[in-house]
């Protein structure tokens, strides 16, 4: 009996046909790839340089030396506008403006008397109206001031040789309401004494602080003390003296 052999043949995976296919579209999926992420930075490369403003060129100056600096600009200095200047006609007459003259010598003296303190004092006895003359219409115009007249400001500081001194000093009355209380207080007056030893005016320096009444009784009494005045270059004059005034229960 004669027995028959069966043969299988499979072609197997990884053929030449197959790998020859295989390369192929490897190689086209290289080149795709490689030519689209080409175009992808080309379109941002080109959006990029179309959207930059181009950066300008910085100028570094390197100074070395206080030489390098230069002189400062002037502040006070502008530069004028340039101005058209017309030329000169022939013939034309030079300008007389500006020109220096010649005047006698008594106008333009060469020598500068001072004046003595005899002749300030005579100038400070002259009047406003001695000074200034009249005015429009005939009208003249006078401002005086006498010197008894005068009268320092509060804080103004009077030199002088000798200060006022109490002649009759008048002790001001307690107030009932703060003697019933049993309140004490310490008042400071500032006075106003003239040349003639009285009290022009007349103000609290220092408050108690107790609201008593102790500071309009003290002004009360202010106003009625008499000073021998204050003495500067032999003369009385008007001066502001702070004493203290207690009120104190005995």
């Amino acid at each position: 009996m004669k027995s028959e052999t069966t043969l299988d043949f499979k072609v197997p995976y990884g053929a030449f046909e197959l790998k020859r296919s295989y390369q192929k579209n490897l190689g086209m999926g290289i080149v795709f790839s490689g030519i689209f992420f080409l175009a992808v930075m080309g379109l941002v490369m080109l959006y990029t340089f179309l959207t930059t403003r181009p950066v300008e060129a910085v100028r570094v100056v390197r100074i070395r030396s206080v030489a390098d600096l230069g002189a400062p600009p002037s502040i006070s200095q502008t530069q004028a506008p340039q101005l058209a200047v017309a030329q000169p006609k022939v013939g034309a007459v030079a300008p007389q403006v500006g020109i220096p003259k010649a005047v006698p010598d008594e106008q333009a003296p060469e020598e500068v008397t001072i004046a003595t303190q005899a002749e300030l004092g005579q100038i400070s006895d002259l009047k406003v109206t001695d000074v200034l003359g009249a005015g429009e219409g005939g009208d003249s115009i006078a401002i005086e001031i006498p010197e008894e007249e005068y009268l320092p400001a509060p804080d103004e500081f009077v030199p002088r040789e000798e200060e006022p001194t109490p002649i009759k000093f008048i002790q001001p009355l307690y107030p009932e309401l703060a003697r019933k209380a049993q309140i004490e207080g310490t008042v400071w007056v500032k006075a106003l004494v003239d040349k003639n030893g009285r009290v022009r005016d007349a103000m609290i320096a220092k408050a108690s602080g107790t609201n008593a009444g102790f500071e309009e009784l003290a002004l009360e009494a202010a106003y009625k003390n008499i000073y021998k005045p204050a003495i500067s270059n032999g003369q009385p004059i008007a001066v502001w003296v702070v004493y203290k005034v207690e009120f104190t229960l005995k």
